[in-house]
Parts: structure tokens; sequence; C-alpha cells
């Protein structure tokens, strides 16, 4: 049996792994899909002060508190920061991390360093009267749809479960300066079809594995068969 920890990215919650969850707990894996503070059924908790850090610590806790070992640790878009720093925090309890179509950064890096289309949303939101609530981004024309998500009935359902964001989980910097963190495997799932314009991907070092998933940003609802598919070759 294998653990399975999911980490959703911006504006989503634990409930977008849905269809996905089913599917690695019927192959006998142990499987967490939290929400994060701010997000989902934790939205009520969201405020200025939440940010990557809040995050991180949101992940860390669980692992430590449920007592997780040779966690196979997902996380997707933003969360590959959310990913990163806790692994910093715990790597003697990580076993493979996986970025999902994912920020992929360095240590002391920040959202805007990896993905400079996000200054416009940091720079939005503390010019808003709010001075830091960052709303979900809004669905595109065909066929990029919402999130990668196109399907009319999927995009409502999407759209229902998503919040405001804290424009801190964009601030703050990433902490990977523990060199234990380095010997962690890596695993790169690239969702390549409709990538929006403005988006950058970084190349991955030739040491680390990268498949492709033929599906928009959102793959856990478009195809999450597939995804479960690969996520099982690492269990």
């Amino acid at each position: 049996m294998s653990t399975y920890l999911l980490v959703h990215g911006a504006w989503h919650s634990g409930e977008c792994w849905e269809r996905v969850v089913p599917l690695l707990t019927a192959a006998g894996h142990r499987v967490y899909a939290p929400s994060l503070t701010g997000q989902g059924e934790k939205a009520h908790l969201l405020g200025p002060d939440v940010g990557l850090d809040t995050h991180a610590a949101d992940v860390v806790g669980l692992i430590r508190d449920e007592d997780l070992t040779d966690v196979v640790l997902v996380g997707h878009s933003y969360a590959g920061l959310v990913v990163s720093s806790a692994a910093n925090e715990v790597p003697e309890r990580v076993g493979h991390l996986v970025y999902l179509d994912a920020m992929v950064p360095e240590h002391g890096e920040t959202a805007a360093d990896i993905q400079p289309v996000t200054r416009a949303l940091i720079d939005r939101a503390l010019a808003s009267d709010s001075g830091w609530r960052v709303p979900p981004l809004p669905e595109l024309p065909s066929p990029y749809g919402l999130f990668g998500v196109t399907e009319a009935a999927d995009v409502a359902w999407l759209r229902s479960t998503l919040s405001d964001q804290s424009v801190r989980s964009f601030q703050q910097r990433v902490r990977l300066d523990d060199p234990a963190v380095r010997a962690v495997p890596r695993t790169h799932i690239h969702c390549v079809a409709n990538v929006p314009e403005g988006v950058v991907r970084r190349p991955v070092p030739e040491t680390e594995q990268v498949w492709e998933l033929p599906t928009g940003h959102d793959c856990m609802i478009t195809m999450p068969a597939e995804l479960a598919d690969l996520l099982l070759k690492l269990g």
C-alpha cells in the first residue's frame, strides 16, 4: 500500500480530486486530498495573512499528524510551490515528488518568478478594494475553457467549487534549502492540450521523468483515469 497526498492548485479545493481518489483507493492505496487553508470548505479562513507558508504548513501538519512516510506528494499548478516547501520541511517522509502541470521552483522564488503572467494578478489584487484578494481566473473562449475544462456540466461544477486566493500565496518565497530534498525522486506530468498564451514551462532535467497527458490544465477532472494510471506507476 502506498500513500498519496494530492494537493490542489490556486482557487481550487480538495474536491477537485473526487474522480481520482476512488481510482487510487480501489487499487489498495491510502489517499489524502485536503483543502488548503482559505479554500473549499475552509474558505471562511481566508485572510490577507494566508500565504504559501500557510499552505506548506497545512501539508506538513497533515503528514506529521497522520505519521505518514514514503509519501507520493502531488502538487497541481500553484501547489508545485506548496509541495516543494513542504518537502523541504520533511524530506525524510516524502518518497516521490510529482509536479502535475505545476510551477517548479528553485529556492527563494515566488510564483511570479516562475510564471510571469502571475505578476498581473498580484498587481490587480494590490490595487483592488480589498488589497489582497485574487478572484478565480475567468473561463476563456474555446478551446481553453475554465482551467482547461470545457464540458458545460463540468465547467459549472468546477466554477461552484472555486474561491478567492490571497495574494500572499503568490508573493511568498519557496524554501528549498535542505540538501536532503534534492535526493527525493521527481516526476513531472505535463498537460499539453490547449495551453493558454503566456504560460511558460521550464525545461526538465534529464534525470527527472516527464509524462504527458493530451488534455487541459485540470486533468484530474478531464482525464482522471489516465492520471490515476500514471500515479499508480509511482506507488
